[in-house]
């Protein structure tokens, strides 16, 4: 094996990209090594175009391998790979939405890149699968207009700004943001944050932070390309059509603007100028194919749209360039049988959103390579079925889409939740989008928020997010608040920004250029935080605050908590004594953890049946209590009487009257029931009890008599 390696320095820590035969066949290929994490790039391009198809055909598919982690995983029925995870599908969207505005579209031979981890530690494999795409397109001949770079960077509440954090860093509590960003000749074309409330101004220090990251990895790739890298092979331009361009001016292009900036939302007059221009082809010319008529319609759409907005600040519905659309919100009124419910309208998105809580047991574990044995507490689920947008198509499944939408609304939410300790509660939210016409994953946040406070959850405040467009025109920008679909298909960026009052808490950004200025993504944030603010203000007039009690349906939550050695009581042999609990009580649920938390979910007094079962079951005795028991033994110096469920003390035959009695069953039965006090706890544990004490009239109402005989030296019993 002849190998060829090239390490550059980035956050104090050496990585290694690393070239040979290993995977011969792909057009490019690279093993990229970052601290213990190793990941396998590669790239391949089908020889043949496909005729068949008027898209770009990329494929990129991101690979966990169970061996990488160093465990056997997956179930006990299936100890090998099956569909990839959630963290994979966001993985692999990272990749694809980083590297594929950098292709020329016109491509129809297929590309798939993918990315395989071949070993993981601490370092996260998202970075490295970014740059290994990278590289292996680079150093390939698939046409591809690289490098790009990418870059984690985390910042503390105590200000350090931290390159590549680990997993042991992001666990911080103390963390203000987690930002991944990638880009090419200081430029940003992918973002991904999460942050607990971060200022605009940290996030654009963050940006600039990462462009100068990027600046020292583009440098080094370009190094490696120059060395390595392979003769691009040529994209086929498609041939002029001069009398197709000739039929457009005359017939469409006056027309156009009227129709584009009609004043209504959506496509509904576009489309019929559209079909205008397609019939019209398919009289005068039609031997054009129906690829090349489309093309040429949606690349005026896109020059007219534009340049109408920043030339002349005109939108497609007729709004200013920072309106938001008539928004519109509702909490509760679906279902009593729901937790908790929101409905969100923003224009034509409208997104409805339920609330279920559950116990600790109901918590998704996660076991992947990234996250092994992981209980998830909160979840939230997007799905955007087919008639959302007015059309026919396949339900249920998953796809990367939902799954990436869904990602970022919880991102979103997450920072506002109350702790575990403040609501043990497990909370899935479901958001269901019902139609859309931009943005309907900031829809879901929005309705997210009113159901989580219709179903009394107390968040810290409420979250909105808005999605920023980017319009350009001969070297000019204008940036669109709040954008529609058309704005969304046919503009340069959609910047997804969700927060509170306080701060930005989720940034999702997907581009079609090659890469955004800095500078626009700061104005850009500037703009998100005005319109948020106002979409704030419509949730809160309908509910201003978390209502104060949950939905009577939610099941209860009781908390308490027993010392570690009294677990194993707890849970007894072979979780007998829990299950019998839970039997006996009818809970949905008890969980143990293992600092001695204990966690009891439960409906109609369940629950606190349970609590009292287990406090008795735990309880531990002081002198001076008063108790009641049950006479469980006699013996010829005592009575052993049981006080609790696993507490058990003896009464001295000295301790029953004021006054020496001769024989304790005179006074005592088994199976009785007396008062008692507790008179003393040695150092063994042992209990030692008083009736007497307890019960100063027992003696009396037993009709006890003082013993005339003296009395003789007993020999105290083993207990």
């Amino acid at each position: 094996m002849v190998k060829k390696t090239f390490s550059t320095t980035i956050g104090g820590k050496e990585m290694t990209a690393e070239f040979s035969d290993l995977a011969e066949q792909a057009n490019g290929s690279v093993l990229l090594r970052y601290g213990k994490t190793v990941v396998l790039a590669t790239a391949c391009m089908s020889s043949k175009e496909r005729n068949d198809i008027d898209y770009f055909p990329l494929m990129v598919d991101y690979e966990e391998r169970y061996y990488a982690a160093g465990q056997i995983l997956g179930s006990r029925f299936m100890r090998r790979e099956g569909r990839p995870s959630e963290e994979a599908i966001l993985s692999g969207r990272v990749v694809d939405r980083t590297i594929r505005p950098l292709f020329d579209h016109d491509l129809r031979n297929e590309i798939q890149v993918v990315i395989t981890i071949l070993s993981i530690d601490q370092d996260d494999p998202d970075v490295m699968g970014v740059i290994a795409a990278s590289l292996a397109l680079g150093v390939s001949d698939i046409p591809w207009n690289g490098p790009v770079s990418a870059v984690r960077i985390g910042k503390t509440r105590s200000g350090e700004m931290i390159i590549n954090p680990t997993y042991e860093d992001r666990a911080q509590e103390e963390y203000l943001y987690d930002l991944l960003a990638c880009g090419k000749e200081e430029t940003l074309n992918m973002i991904e944050l999460g942050a607990s409330e971060a200022s605009e101004q940290d996030l654009g220090d963050a940006f600039d932070k990462a462009v100068s990251i990027h600046k020292e990895l583009e440098t080094w790739q370009n190094e490696i390309i120059a060395t390595l890298g392979k003769e691009k092979k040529a994209v086929a331009t498609p041939e002029a059509l001069p009398e197709l361009e000739r039929l457009f001016e005359d017939s469409i292009a006056p027309r156009l603007a009227e129709y584009v900036f009609s004043g209504e939302p959506g496509y509904s007059k576009i489309r019929v100028l559209e079909t205008e221009w397609q019939d019209l082809v398919a009289e005068k010319l039609p031997d054009v194919s129906k690829k090349r008529v489309a093309d040429l319609f949606e690349e005026k759409l896109d020059a007219c749209m534009q340049k109408g907005a920043v030339e002349e600040g005109k939108r497609a519905d007729g709004r200013a360039m920072d309106e938001v659309r008539p928004l519109y919100a509702q909490a509760g009124g679906v279902s009593d049988i729901l937790h908790g419910s929101g409905i969100f309208y923003r224009g034509g998105t409208h997104v409805f959103t339920a609330l279920t809580l559950g116990g600790p047991g109901d918590t998704l574990i996660v076991d992947t390579i990234e996250h092994s044995d992981e209980q998830k507490r909160f979840m939230h689920h997007y799905n955007f079925p087919p008639y959302s947008v007015g059309e026919v198509g396949r339900l249920g499944g998953l796809n990367r889409r939902a799954v990436g939408h869904g990602a970022l609304a919880q991102k979103a939410i997450e920072p506002v939740l109350p702790s575990k300790d403040e609501f043990p509660y497990t909370i899935r939210l479901v958001s269901e989008c019902m139609a859309s016409n931009g943005s309907t994953s900031q829809g879901a946040t929005c309705a997210s928020t009113i159901a989580l406070m219709d179903g009394g959850v107390p968040i810290k405040r409420p979250v909105a997010g808005i999605a920023m467009g980017l319009m350009e025109s001969e070297g000019k920008h204008a940036v669109l608040t709040d954008i529609q679909g058309p704005e969304d298909h046919h503009g340069h960026m959609d910047f997804k920004v969700a927060g509170t009052r306080e701060g930005v808490t989720a940034i999702q950004m997907d581009i079609k250029l090659d890469g955004i200025p800095v500078p626009i993504l700061k104005e850009a944030l500037v703009g998100a935080k005005k319109a948020r603010l106002e979409i704030l203000d419509v949730i809160e007039n309908e509910i201003p605050k978390p209502r104060a009690n949950i939905s009577p349906l939610a099941p209860k939550i009781l908390t308490m908590k027993v010392k570690v050695d009294q677990i194993g009581l707890v849970i007894g042999s072979g979780g007998k004594t829990i299950n019998g609990i839970k039997e006996e009580a009818g809970v949905t649920d008890i969980t143990i953890e293992d600092d001695g938390s204990i966690f009891i979910t439960g409906k109609n007094g369940s629950a606190e049946k349970a609590l009292a079962m287990i406090e008795a079951l735990v309880r531990e005795y002081v002198p001076g209590e008063m108790c009641e028991g049950e006479v469980t033994r006699i013996l010829d110096f005592g009575a052993f009487v049981k006080i609790g469920p696993n507490a058990e003390g003896m009464v001295h035959i000295s301790e029953i009257a004021p006054f020496r009695i001769e024989r304790i069953r005179d006074a005592l039965a088994e199976g009785e029931q007396v008062k008692v006090v507790v008179k003393e706890v040695d150092e063994k544990g042992r209990i030692n009890l008083s009736i007497k004490r307890a019960d100063p009239g027992f003696a009396e109402r037993k009709g006890l008599k003082q013993s005339t005989q003296a009395p003789q030296m007993r020999r105290p019993e083993a207990r």
